[in-house]
């Protein structure tokens, strides 16, 4: 069981309403869920994943020793380029994501909650005779989000890792609250989690199984380098790869509007012509209510389901997108 981390000090300011899992410890809103998405999505405020857990990896040999053993090339990372990863098991299975930066000296990468100590243990038992060494920076350290846009000042001690979806920043955790009084308002998770599902980005834990392939939720484009050399997995990802037929396929639900209730994770997903009894044919991964688009989802449903087939989720109708093509 992954150790319980003290919750954020930033609970304490006003309005804040703790999050449920996977995001306990922190901000879930701060009391008007679709202002705080209107804020991030006009580039202001930040977001409090002081959750997440800090790995922090050194030694001159850091960058070469975990190009063996992620899906990423990052042989020749440069120092503030920001990447991410995934760690597979021997079948390809997706078993960790690392949203990672170098600053010269160290590579910082952030994982899940609770993810860190898992994480951790696999990369120590990997260290062989290379030079690096790998510490858990959770407790001394936090991770905020800014969003794209943003004007905010990092600090000068912080390390900040840009993507085109905003920064993420590493500043010491003792830092946290003096950086929430600079750089408010404060936003919660729901807000982040709504913006995430509207750009079809998934998340280890959310969109993943026990036997979800990187493939299956387009990981291919953003984690995984089919050029590299070998690493854990590969042979699954090259074989699904030049085969073009993953199991299951990341799809964008549009939900009715008109349903109060949003479906769970897990939620059955079946063809609409089927009716509430037909034959599941995959399950609801994360949903949200969107300032703009009102009730979201993603979902991960049979490659042979009809990309055009209206879809019923539970009892509500759901009219998909494509994210991975079929």
């Amino acid at each position: 069981m992954p150790r319980p981390r003290e919750a954020s000090p930033l609970l304490s300011l006003p309005g804040a309403v703790p999050a449920e899992a996977p995001d306990e410890g922190v901000a879930a809103h701060y009391g008007d869920l679709f202002r705080e998405q209107r804020t991030l999505a006009d580039g202001r405020g930040f977001v409090d994943l002081s959750h997440r857990g800090v790995v922090a990896v050194s030694g001159p040999e850091r960058l070469s020793w975990l190009h063996l053993l992620l899906t990423q090339h990052v042989t020749d990372l440069a120092p503030g380029h920001a990447t991410e990863a995934l760690i597979l098991s021997a079948n390809g299975h997706i078993e960790h994501a690392l949203y990672l930066v170098d600053d010269g000296e160290t590579t910082w990468l952030h994982t899940e909650p609770g993810d860190e100590e898992a994480l951790i243990a696999y990369l120590e038992s990997m260290k062989f005779f290379y030079r690096v060494e790998v510490a858990d920076r959770t407790d001394d350290h936090a991770v905020v989000h800014l969003p794209a846009g943003s004007i905010a000042e990092a600090p000068k001690d912080a390390v900040v890792r840009e993507t085109p979806h905003g920064r993420d920043v590493f500043l010491p955790r003792a830092d946290l609250e003096a950086f929430a009084s600079a750089n408010g308002p404060a936003v919660g998770t729901l807000a982040l989690e709504a913006l995430r599902v509207e750009a079809h980005r998934p998340r280890l834990g959310r969109e993943t199984d026990h036997r979800t392939i990187p493939h299956e939720l387009g990981w291919l484009g953003t984690a995984v380098h089919l050029q590299k050399g070998c690493y854990r997995g590969q042979e699954t990802v090259a074989r699904v790869h030049n085969l073009g037929k993953p199991p299951r396929r990341l799809v964008f639900l549009h939900l009715d509007g008109s349903e109060v209730h949003l479906p769970p994770h897990g939620a059955p997903v079946r063809l609409a012509a089927d009716g509430a009894e037909g034959r599941q044919l995959g399950f609801v991964t994360t949903s949200a209510r969107h300032h703009e688009l009102g009730p979201i989802a993603l979902a991960l449903v049979k490659r042979n389901v009809p990309v055009d087939a209206p879809l019923l989720v539970e009892s509500t109708a759901a009219a998909q997108e494509v994210v991975v093509e079929p």
